[in-house]
Parts: C-alpha cells; sequence; structure tokens
C-alpha cells in the first residue's frame, strides 16, 4: 500500500494518505473536508545504513587518545 502525497485546492493543505487497493473514494482534505484535492509529486526516500558509510577524517587529526578507530583521525595510534 502506497502512501501518496497530496495539496487541498481549496485550503492549500499539504497532507498524505495510505491508499489501499480497495479504496474507490477520492481522498479528501484532513483540514476543511473538501474533496478538491490533487496528487503532489513525490521523492523517493532512501536510507543507508549507517555503517554503510564512514566518517570523513577529522582535519587536523583527533587529540591524542581520542581516536577509537585507527586511521579515522589522519593520525596511526
Amino acid at each position: 500500500m502506497p502512501i501518496f502525497e497530496y495539496r487541498c485546492q481549496d485550503c492549500d493543505t499539504r497532507f498524505e494518505k495510505l491508499v489501499r487497493n480497495s479504496d474507490t473514494d477520492g481522498p479528501v482534505c484532513p483540514s476543511c473536508g473538501a474533496p478538491h484535492v490533487e496528487k503532489e509529486l513525490s521523492v523517493f526516500a532512501a536510507h543507508a545504513n549507517a555503517r554503510a558509510a564512514a566518517p570523513a577524517p577529522m582535519p587536523g587529526g583527533c587529540p591524542a587518545g581520542m581516536c577509537r578507530t585507527p586511521g579515522m583521525c589522519g593520525r596511526d595510534n
């Protein structure tokens, strides 16, 4: 079931709605109740695993004894 973004043409409220295949009626604005809504162009969102991207080395290096990952601060521990 996809989530679509809509904008009310009467009050300019933007909202999201979970759309089921069995839904035959169009969405109505949750703010003013108007049926005059249009589907907005949505951007696909992807989330990356936090472990997938390593942090960039710190410029100038880490303070002495503070580096937990050897090589990450530009200094060898």
